[in-house]
């Protein structure tokens, strides 16, 4: 392909990409429009306050219920890169190893 014709299109990309990355940007901290009377869109504060409150005393009450995500499990977090190493190193190591046989194996190392 033609070097030029592939830097216009990808340049075109980048610029399409941010044009609509507008769009879809997150605003997570805020839960909507501020109102004069202190709404914020879904809740008002004191609501928000109350249920955060809410959120604390349950984990309060039962402090060995957890975050509810399995960090030891397969599942979990360390599970899941475990499995993924796993997976990535077998491969990796699976190419190492063919690496050092056939046609294009450099002379005299194996």
């Amino acid at each position: 392909m033609n070097t030029k014709i592939f830097l216009a299109v990808t340049l075109m990309a980048v610029f399409t990409m941010g044009y609509y990355a507008d769009n879809i940007v997150a605003f997570a901290q805020y839960m909507g429009n501020v109102g004069s009377e202190g709404q914020t869109g879904r809740f008002t504060l004191e609501e928000a306050l109350e249920l955060q409150r809410r959120r604390i005393e349950l984990v309060e009450a039962y402090p060995d219920a957890g975050s509810g995500t399995p960090v030891l499990g397969a599942d979990g977090i360390f599970g899941a890169a475990a499995i993924t190493a796993a997976v990535f190193g077998s491969v990796a190591g699976a190419l190492f190893l063919k690496g050092r046989q056939g046609k294009y194996a450099a002379m005299g190392r194996g």
